[in-house]
């Protein structure tokens, strides 16, 4: 027998020299801060078995000024494509084993190879993120390399799903890919987003600030809104993205996956008669309402905890992928403000990007009044929201469980925006004001001559409320087209995006829109 080609042997020897990334020690301390490899994180995320690597031989290209002359195979990223239940993706991960993960002129190359492959390729680009930022020996070569994946970012935007998960530190301009994409997903501890880290600030003001504080999930999960969604590991993590993308297409030419399950298409739920109170004053939680819809178990939540007042989610109903936008009646009694604008905002135009319909569930008093709110654009905000609605050419269902008032009617779904099917409960009232609202204005000489100002004021508000703020007012003239008990509402949506699956609704030819930002 003959001995075995050196060449073969030499490749082995390659291939296991790129497995090990940094080497040894830097694995071991990856392991000891609880951080997985980026080899073992792809593993996790994708099917097993599956994932087919590209370029693992690439090195940088440092020059006679690098302050190291150490070359490392992969040059601190792992990319290549695989398959998530079944679908292929493609994915890179940062390895911050190697020079932290830091962005490279060849990194780029490689990043931006794979994210090439999955636009012309038609499937979702997921981005797994633990680096420090730009290698800073490359100098301005590793600044062009950021360019050209923000640049893909944008124009693959709508086209194809696209996915950062943060694994470890995202700062500087590295950060700005991320905000690109369809979906954040932050670690708790773990995972830190920020244009000037805290070693900047420090310099420039003074200020000491941890990185946590600054820029850790829970900032941007409650307070900035950069993050969609957060887990306690990386486990979880990952485990979020198999969730998320199940929900939508591969590209923006397929319609979502449809999974069928156990639970009754027809099932009515007695509980939603119920869950509205009588007086229009007392709140409820709109979360029952939708869990109660939906599929068991299928609602995901995007941005749970940023601008409570208003609620989005992926879901199912029937087996059909939806995108759910709702206004929150237990916080702020569901007004409408400049953060819940932009939340629903973007998210109606991601579902609308990726052919997944819109169900939208009503009940805002209106637009948040104040200074504040008008000094920081309330009305800039709000016409982002009428717009992304007026633009959506999926199937658009609307449920109007109470209070659908003046702006806040006109912004979410309403029929005459192109909604295709409008539901009322019981319960809705449609007006431009709430009845209290409305006999201060137009009584208001009748209230201060009355004996008593009060009685005359509430009885002239049950009046107004009996006789205008009713589903049956609005429906007697065309802005909804069924009245419908609450727990009819689940069956009522199923029949409708299964009668809306065809829809066809071509945009007008142009190169885009102008939308207010």
């Amino acid at each position: 027998m003959s001995e075995e080609d050196p060449r073969i042997l030499e490749l082995r020897a390659m291939r296991a020299k790129a497995r090990e990334g940094g080497g040894t020690d830097r694995i071991q301390k990856q392991h000891a801060k609880g951080k997985a490899t980026a080899r073992e994180r792809i593993e996790t995320l994708l099917d097993p078995g599956t994932f087919n690597e590209l370029e693992p031989f690439i090195t940088s290209h440092l020059d006679d000024m690098s302050l190291s002359t150490q070359k490392y195979l992969g040059d601190g990223v792992v990319t290549g494509y695989g398959q998530i239940e079944g679908r292929i993706v493609y994915i890179y991960a940062q390895d911050f084993t190697i020079y932290g993960g830091t962005l490279s002129e060849m990194q780029s190359h490689k990043i931006c190879h794979v994210m090439d492959l999955a636009l012309r390729n038609g499937a979702p680009c997921v981005g797994l993120l633990d680096s420090g930022g730009a290698r800073i020996q490359e100098g301005v070569k590793a600044l062009g390399g950021y360019a050209e994946i923000f640049r893909r970012n944008a124009q693959y935007s709508g086209v194809i799903p696209q996915i950062s998960v943060m694994l470890g530190p995202c700062a500087g301009g590295a950060a700005y890919s991320p905000a690109l994409q369809d979906l954040i997903i932050m670690v708790e501890k773990q995972s830190f987003m920020f244009l000037t880290g805290p070693e900047v600030i420090k310099a420039v003001t003074g200020e000491v600030i941890d990185a946590e504080s600054l820029g850790g999930s829970a900032i941007h999960m409650a307070v900035s809104g950069v993050a969609h969604l957060a887990a306690k590991d990386e486990h979880a993590a990952l485990g979020l993205v198999r969730k998320f993308l199940a929900y939508l297409p591969s590209n923006n030419v397929e319609n979502p996956p449809f999974l069928p399950n156990s639970d009754d298409p027809a099932r009515m739920d007695e509980s939603l008669n119920r869950l509205i109170p009588v007086d229009p004053s007392e709140p409820y939680v709109m979360h029952q309402a939708i869990e109660t819809v939906v599929d068991k178990g299928t609602f995901l939540e995007i941005q749970p905890a940023w601008a409570r007042n208003a609620i989005v989610g992926l879901a199912r109903i029937g087996g059909h992928s939806v995108g759910i936008v709702a206004q929150e009646p237990a916080v702020m009694a569901g007004v409408i403000d400049i953060d819940a604008s932009d939340k629903m905002t973007r998210f109606v135009r991601m579902c609308d990007c990726f052919n997944v319909p819109l169900v939208t569930f009503v009940d805002s008093p209106g637009f948040l009044p104040g200074i504040a709110q008008e000094h920081g654009g309330i009305i800039r905000h709000g016409a982002k929201l009428l717009y992304a609605y007026s633009e959506a050419t999926v199937p658009k269902i609307c449920i109007i469980t109470r209070k659908a008032y003046g702006g806040a009617y006109v912004v979410m779904s309403s029929k005459y925006l192109g909604t295709d099917v409008t539901y009322a409960w019981p319960s809705a009232e449609i007006a431009v004001l709430g009845s209290e609202g409305a006999v201060n204005i137009l009584f208001k000489k009748q209230i201060e001559a009355a004996s008593d100002p009060a009685a005359e004021r509430k009885q002239l508000a049950q009046e107004y409320r009996e006789k205008f703020n009713n589903p049956y007012q609005a429906a007697s003239t065309g802005y909804v087209d069924d009245i419908i008990e609450p727990r009819e509402t689940r069956a009522k949506v199923i029949a409708a995006l299964s009668a809306l699956h065809d829809k066809y609704a071509p945009a007008p030819p142009r190169k885009h829109g102008n939308i207010p930002v």
